[in-house]
């Protein structure tokens, strides 16, 4: 049985609201207006969080990162999770 807090190729993932964010030469300034704090994204990162504005699955994530950037599909899964993970700890993503 998969843990509600896992996220896998499967799980569908979107922002939560109440973020504000900026884009500043390509990558993406955001500010949780609940906790007050800043957070940063790089080209990807913010090309990530476009991608999850809507809810959408993670392969689906992987599977357009693959059409704009050359990577190999097992290392973008894996940084891709990682990723996701991360911004789950820090309360930006809700699994749907």
């Amino acid at each position: 049985m998969k843990s509600t807090n896992s996220i896998e190729m499967d799980t569908i993932v979107v922002q939560i609201e109440g973020l504000v964010a900026a884009d500043m030469d390509g990558e993406k300034v955001m500010l949780n207006i609940t906790t007050g704090k800043y957070f940063g994204l790089d080209q990807v990162g913010s090309r990530i969080w476009e991608l999850i504005e809507t809810p959408c699955a993670v392969y689906e994530i992987i599977q357009s990162l693959r059409l704009d950037y050359e990577v190999h599909e097992e290392t973008c899964q894996k940084d891709v999770l990682t990723f996701l993970g991360l911004l789950q700890i820090r309360g930006l993503i809700t699994i749907v």
